[in-house]
């Protein structure tokens, strides 16, 4: 039987890494991992060339136009990547007969619910960023129902890339003292146990296309996570819960991110660590 070739999109981001090392591990698939250079997805011509020659079996998009305060004034480009750009991949991907895997984020809410976010609950982005994922949602979605698997995720981080968790070692050692925002609640993700997961919904026997939330288990604040991280790490810095209005940012955040995973859970049969299972692998990644 043939090997499962996946694609994986944006090889160089947080999660892209993080399914690098999975695939050491994993020579049950082939994989091919792409960068802007490799594959800009946002070319429908580039894209269509490269699976009409290369032929994947799944397309996990992990690449995306992250920058979410430079996107207020960088509209246009993050629209292409973050919009046009998820449309083109599961076009090529129906043609070919592929399936796709794409992230996308809490963004896509306004960050006014008090109870967990479920996949059915109604969109209202607050910033570009969050509009530019929300359409990018819409355009896999409208080009391939049936084999597109949409993962929204929150506060991703990982031993690799630029996260919350490094910069708060590093100003830790820094500095003194910190502010850190403390009216924003949310459940951190730790991106190798996402891209754990996105590899047992391609293992699964049964494949169930749509919308699904995925975060670590927990919910805490920002603060909460950075007072975890400083227990952790024994770090002596003082650390201060601080109103979001006293950190203003171009982009507003969502101050509500908690998701309902229940979807993902019983549709796909994952077990999701907790918040701290994640942080703690993490941190011992870093020593």
């Amino acid at each position: 039987m043939a090997k499962s070739i996946i694609l994986v999109t944006g090889a160089n981001g947080q999660l892209g890494r993080e399914l690098q090392m999975l695939a050491a591990v994993n020579p049950e698939y082939d994989f091919i991992f792409t960068d802007r250079t490799q594959l800009p997805i946002e070319d429908q011509q580039q894209v269509d060339t490269f699976f009409a020659t290369r032929q994947p079996t799944w397309c996990i998009n992990c690449a995306a136009y992250t920058a979410v305060d430079k996107a207020e004034s960088d509209k246009d480009t993050a629209f292409r990547i973050n919009g046009d750009a998820p449309g083109y991949l599961a076009a090529a991907c129906r043609r070919h007969g592929a399936r796709l895997i794409h992230i996308s984020t809490d963004y896509v809410f306004d960050g006014s619910s008090a109870v967990p976010l479920k996949e059915s609950d109604p969109t209202g982005p607050i910033n570009t960023y969050g509009a530019s994922k929300l359409a990018g949602e819409q355009k896999a979605m409208e080009n391939n129902p049936e084999a597109t698997v949409i993962i929204r995720t929150a506060w991703v981080y990982s031993e690799f890339g630029n996260n919350f968790v490094k910069t708060m070692i590093r100003l830790m050692k820094e500095r003194p003292a910190i502010n850190v925002v403390d009216d924003q609640l949310g459940s951190p993700t730790y991106a190798a146990d996402l891209a754990a997961a996105i590899l047992h919904i391609i293992a699964h026997p049964l494949f169930t296309p749509g919308i699904f939330h995925y975060s670590n288990e927990g919910r805490i604040t920002w603060y909460q996570f950075a007072i975890a991280i400083r227990e952790r790490i024994g770090s002596a810095c003082t650390i201060n819960p601080i109103p979001s209005s006293q950190f203003p940012t171009p982009a507003k955040r969502p101050h509500y991110s908690l998701l309902d995973k229940t979807l993902i859970r019983n549709t796909y049969q994952l077990i999701i660590p907790a918040w701290e299972t994640g942080l703690e692998t993490c941190l011992s990644r870093l020593d």
